[in-house]
């Protein structure tokens, strides 16, 4: 498989490439050229496989022969070591659980695959590969987890000062080894900027081989396709109209659940559940897209101004706004209405939902005013317990901690503060 740049100046590559650089030369995106859909049998028999056997025969045309078979199932198996199960709240709304793996958040699936690639391209590679990610909540612990260690591979994660939770903070700046941490007085925007320039920045890439472990990167963003794939394979011999809600921030997320789609997935429509970062939200109801400076909410990792995946999206749908809109939906929620919804889903189901989670259960309440006979599914892509003040307060009990947040919760806080990009590429050359 080879990938072309979504701004359409840039050489087509391969995946080991498109993985290595992370952005193309002319800043585009990568994009696979072409998607070959699954026999629709896979999808009638899915209950027969297992997760790893899904996700091989989900993901193995976007990826081989750049890795081999073999190493393939080995990388899937390692990534998918933990469960993703489905709860059902009532006949109309269910919610996939995302948050069983080391760091608790969806996004662990994405960082133990893309490490695992980049850890067998760098097997036989004496050069070292820089991964510079900038996070607005989990994609930095699940990096710094997914990445820890990796031979040859250095990671360098930019977060907003004081815009992600004590937890999130602790897990993206307490691992040392091959894993620094720089904390950015600015917001989750000024922090994607600096990486983006940086890749664009010819006197630090002819020194360091850069990469990023954002989502904009195919192997953290393909990957995510397998929650879908999942999913339906446990709730697809019950309903028939199923829908998903997701909330959404760099829209990585639910462009990987249209990607199963174009695998065939038998899922009809999507809902982008947005906080106060409504730029698609307001795009759909007026086709003008407006990127706007991110807004602090609840459920951080959603603040996001200018989603980066929202191009793959349009790519996917052929650039036609009619089609987009047949297939996703958009709703925007306040902070107020998502404490609202985290208390109704306690009160009701005695389910605690974090911030980020019960965005997509408004989503799904809103998707069923106009679809009532639909089965809505929504993401709780982070653990509640990572944004303990705002849960606690809102349910007024209190959560124990799991294993995976008490082992990091002692732990000293090591990061690096920065103001601009200028004292970004000051601490990159003097690693070189």
């Amino acid at each position: 498989m080879n990938y072309f740049s979504l701004n359409k100046k840039a050489p087509n590559t391969s995946f080991k490439d498109a993985v290595i650089r992370g952005l193309a030369p002319d800043k585009g995106l990568y994009f696979p050229e072409h998607i070959q859909a699954l026999p629709s049998l896979f999808f009638e028999t899915i209950t027969d496989y297992s997760h790893t056997e899904i996700a091989f025969e989900a993901i193995k045309q976007f990826v081989t022969p750049d890795i081999p078979e073999p190493i393939l199932k080995e990388i899937i198996e390692d990534t998918l070591s933990f469960d993703f199960p489905i709860v059902e709240l009532n006949k109309n709304i269910s919610t996939l659980e995302l948050f069983h793996g080391p760091t608790m958040a969806f996004k662990d699936v994405g960082a133990r695959f893309m490490a695992r690639c980049l850890g067998y391209f760098n097997s036989d590679n004496s050069n070292e590969v820089t991964v510079l990610v900038a996070t607005s909540g989990d994609t930095g612990g699940a990096v710094a987890n997914g990445f820890l260690g990796v031979k040859g591979v250095n990671v360098v994660i930019l977060y907003p000062s004081g815009k992600v939770s004590d937890i999130q903070e602790k897990q993206l700046t307490t691992l040392g080894q091959n894993i620094t941490a720089l904390e950015v007085d600015g917001v989750f925007d000024d922090c994607q900027d600096m990486v983006k320039h940086a890749f664009l920045d010819e006197e630090l890439t002819e020194k360091m081989q850069l990469t990023s472990a954002n989502s904009i990167n195919v192997a953290r963003w393909l990957p995510q396709l397998f929650y879908f794939m999942f999913a339906y394979k446990q709730l697809h011999q019950t309903y028939n109209d199923i829908v998903f809600s997701i909330p959404s921030g760099n829209f990585g997320n639910i462009c990987a659940g249209m990607m199963a789609q174009q695998l065939g997935l038998p899922i009809k429509h999507f809902i982008a559940s947005n906080n106060a970062n409504n730029v698609v939200t307001e795009y759909l109801k007026t086709e003008t897209y407006h990127p706007k400076p991110s807004v602090q909410t609840i459920s951080n990792a959603m603040d996001v101004g200018n989603p980066s995946n929202f191009i793959r999206i349009q790519e996917i749908y052929k650039n036609d706004f009619s089609a987009l809109k047949e297939h996703l939906s958009s709703y925007s929620f306040t902070d107020d209405q998502t404490r609202k919804a985290m208390a109704d889903i306690y009160e009701s189901y005695n389910y605690i939902a974090d911030p980020h989670g019960a965005v997509g259960y408004l989503g799904c309440e809103s998707h069923l005013e106009a679809h009532p006979n639909s089965h809505c599914v929504f993401l709780e892509t982070a653990h509640p317990t990572k944004f303990l003040d705002v849960v606690e307060n809102v349910i007024d009990i209190k959560i124990e901690l799991p294993e995976q947040i008490k082992s990091v919760m002692h732990k000293e806080k090591v990061a690096i503060s920065i103001s601009n990009y200028n004292d970004l590429k000051a601490f990159l050359l003097s690693k070189v």
